[in-house]
């Protein structure tokens, strides 16, 4: 082959691979963008995430109304004129507890139509109703008869939807009860063991595309941007704990979800140009005071493609006596884990010490801050690190190991 034959092949070879990467991240930026809100105690904050929210995410996916075996029903005082105002498309939640023996069909249908009709008649933008419902893969059946009613009994100008569970993949029984809704939701993220984590991006691409080629309707798959501790109080079993405490004494083990690992996940499904998928729904929606979940700011660089990394800062503040308090800031588009040591030339300290989650040790030349505990510093944020009093501290002498 000619050398300028050779070169035209490796250039359309470059366009093409170009061309695919464009297609996928366009498909990708395509995706509609929905979010669920699943506090179960609303609070002022909802009114500050609602309005930062507004560019990120077309419809809201609210939770109402909770069945569980031991609490019975419990329905969730949503802010109705903050929603109204709002104005967003949103969604009824109706959440049945996978625990239940059995679904009392009557009585559920009820509850769920009655709380329906008073957000209606709070001038609510209803667009449809999801049940979130963790069957064991045994009862389809039967959450399919459900479902069924359910539908003759909703009206006609509202969508119903179901969320979907990875192990219900392959039940002869699926069929039938994705038939019943208009749309569905394929829940990606779960505990399948401490070790494995929140969230398993190969696992996640495997389900989706399984599922794609199930599914007879559109269908939305949910991705985490939380995290959640498992707390152990006794040998038998642990409870999650996630936006609210459990209340139990016992060892926490924290589980997470890296940014990374969920914007790998979207740039790989992009490319498999799956059928019937029509967007990503994310949970949840954070709230200031909700320490497990993401920033708004971390949803939003994973949203629009941004670089994730993280830019830190060690910020001194002086003080009298030639003190200086020392804070470290995370002014990197995502949240991040602290940093695993900070280390700061100084010379002719006095004194020194390390506060929160560093110890502090020391010699002639320099002050070193390695962390003893893990947490987690959201972007745009910055925290105590600890104290210096020192005659010398070295301009540009500062270094962070993350």
């Amino acid at each position: 082959m000619k050398p300028w034959a050779a070169a035209a092949v490796l250039l359309l070879a470059l366009t093409a691979v170009l061309a695919g990467r464009y297609q996928a991240l366009r498909l990708h930026t395509a995706w509609d963008q929905q979010v669920y809100l699943w506090q179960r105690v609303w609070t002022p904050q909802h009114a500050n995430a609602l309005a930062a929210s507004r560019d990120l995410f077309s419809t809201l996916r609210i939770l109402g109304l909770q069945v569980h075996p031991r609490e019975g029903y419990r329905e969730i005082q949503v802010n109705t004129p903050l929603l109204k105002q709002d104005g967003r498309p949103l969604w009824l939640v109706v959440r049945l507890d996978g625990q239940l023996k059995q679904l009392d069909e009557p009585a559920i249908r009820q509850r769920l139509l009655q709380l329906l009709q008073r957000w209606q008649a709070a001038g609510l933008p209803v667009i449809g109703v999801e049940i979130d419902h963790d069957a064991a893969t045994a009862r389809l059946p039967e959450y399919q008869h459900f479902l069924q009613q359910l539908r003759q009994q909703l009206p006609a100008s509202l969508q119903l939807g179901i969320t979907a569970l990875p192990a219900w993949i392959g039940s002869p029984a699926l069929p039938g009860v994705l038939q019943q809704a208009d749309s569905s939701v394929l829940q990606v993220h779960a505990v399948l063991s401490p070790q494995q984590g929140l969230f398993d991006g190969r696992l996640a691409l495997r389900w989706a595309s399984q599922y794609a080629h199930l599914s007879p309707n559109p269908f939305r798959v949910a991705l985490p941007a939380y995290g959640m501790g498992l707390v152990s109080f006794d040998a038998q079993g642990a409870q999650v704990e996630s936006e609210a405490s459990v209340r139990v004494a016992g060892s926490t083990q924290e589980l997470s979800v890296a940014p990374q690992q969920v914007a790998d996940f979207l740039r790989q499904l992009a490319t498999l140009n799956l059928p019937r998928l029509h967007g990503i729904i994310w949970f949840r929606l954070p709230l200031e005071s909700d320490r497990r979940a993401w920033s708004l700011a971390t949803l939003r660089a994973v949203i629009d493609h941004q670089p994730l990394t993280a830019d830190w800062q060690v910020k001194f503040l002086p003080q009298p006596n030639g003190l200086y308090d020392l804070l470290i800031q995370n002014n990197g588009p995502v949240d991040a884990p602290l940093p695993r040591e900070i280390g700061i030339n100084a010379s002719r300290c006095l004194a020194a010490d390390a506060v929160g989650h560093y110890r502090l040790e020391t010699t002639a030349e320099q002050a070193r801050f390695i962390r003893i505990s893990g947490d987690q510093l959201r972007a745009g944020q910055s925290r105590p690190l600890g104290w210096l009093r020192c005659q010398q501290i070295t301009p540009g002498g500062t270094y962070v190991v993350p």
